[in-house]
């Protein structure tokens, strides 16, 4: 536990596009309008709303650069957004979106299963990832006590838990669009 504090939690440096409106109004900051992006970030996996530099296109699903220097398309992020304030267009391609940022950061997904603790004396983390009952988590803490795992592949192969990204990515939806109580991977 000690790592994360050493370094301060940074600022978001890069999202992926949900939605965008070349000609739109933002939500979270009045008055500011033109290309509103709605993203999630990479690593806090909050949802976004930004501002877009005039001209610059943008594609659904599209990674950008967020971050403090050096930003070609954006003008900047302009709040953070709660899940039923984003657009149809932006909800439905959530989903595929995070499917994405679970498949990109593999090896942070993997060392989380690695390093996942029981959240209470009945309830393993493991456990609220869907898919993950009791059984496959003794088989998933047995395994990893012998060796870390290494890859989504690795885990399959030595738990037969089968399409770890799906399940993952389904428990991070859950927890954006607020269905969990606790969030194991979405920062507030």
């Amino acid at each position: 536990m000690h790592r994360a504090q050493s370094q301060p939690r940074k600022y978001e440096e890069f999202a992926f596009v949900l939605d965008f409106n070349s000609r739109g109004k933002s939500s979270t900051v009045r008055g500011r309008d033109g290309i509103i992006i709605i993203a999630i970030g990479e690593d806090r996996l909050t949802l976004l709303e930004i501002l877009g530099i005039p001209n610059s296109t943008f594609e659904v699903g599209e990674k950008i650069f967020i971050g403090k220097e050096g930003r070609t398309k954006i003008s900047s992020v302009l709040g953070k957004m709660d899940y039923n304030k984003i657009s149809s267009s932006a909800q439905s391609e959530l989903e595929t979106v995070v499917e994405k940022i679970v498949t990109l950061n593999e090896s942070r997904f993997v060392e989380y299963l690695n390093n996942a603790q029981p959240l209470t004396p009945r309830i393993h983390a493991l456990e609220l990832i869907p898919g993950i009952g009791k059984t496959y988590m003794k088989t998933m803490l047995e395994e990893r006590d012998q060796k870390k795992f290494e890859s989504y592949e690795d885990l399959q192969e030595r738990v037969g838990f089968k399409e770890p990204i799906k399940h993952i990515s389904e428990r991070i939806v859950d927890e954006i669009t607020g269905q969990s109580r606790m969030n194991l991977f979405v920062k507030r």
